[in-house]
């Protein structure tokens, strides 16, 4: 399977914030978004970065209740993990597993153009060895 399927599947939309944006306020977009991650940018279509809620908790243990009013480029990473559509669900399972990251933006021609999560990527595995063991039963029970 395929990142183009995946979101075909889940939906395109990414929740996005700006950099300068207040950390209060990316909190507030995880919360009502209900995601774990946002996309740093500007116009929505290029990747500055993205800020997990992990990213807030240890800027939060490491610079106190401050931390809520500073621009979230003071908290996000710089350097993204970014797949195509094209790239394979094992492929970035394998990217996300030595990086240690769990959100990958998707783009295309430096457009971003979705988000995968960990649990995407579980799910849609989920959903091929399911697939696979159907065909196996309908095999095994034709023959």
């Amino acid at each position: 399977m395929h990142i183009r399927q995946l979101l075909r599947r889940k939906g395109t939309d990414v929740a996005t914030v700006e950099a300068t944006a207040s950390v209060r306020t990316a909190l507030a977009l995880l919360s009502e978004r209900r995601v774990g991650a946002l996309v740093v940018s500007a116009d929505g279509r290029g990747v500055e970065g993205i800020v997990s809620e992990r990213d807030v908790v240890r800027a939060l243990h490491d610079r106190g209740a401050d931390l809520l009013d500073a621009p979230v480029s003071t908290v996000m990473t710089a350097q993204v993990h970014t797949c195509v559509p094209a790239a394979g669900v094992e492929e970035l399972a394998r990217t996300m597993t030595e990086h240690r990251v769990r959100h990958v933006p998707v783009v295309e021609d430096g457009v971003l153009v979705g988000i995968v999560s960990i649990g995407d990527v579980v799910k849609a595995r989920l959903d091929e060895l399911e697939e696979e063991r159907a065909q196996l039963v309908g095999y095994i029970q034709a023959g």
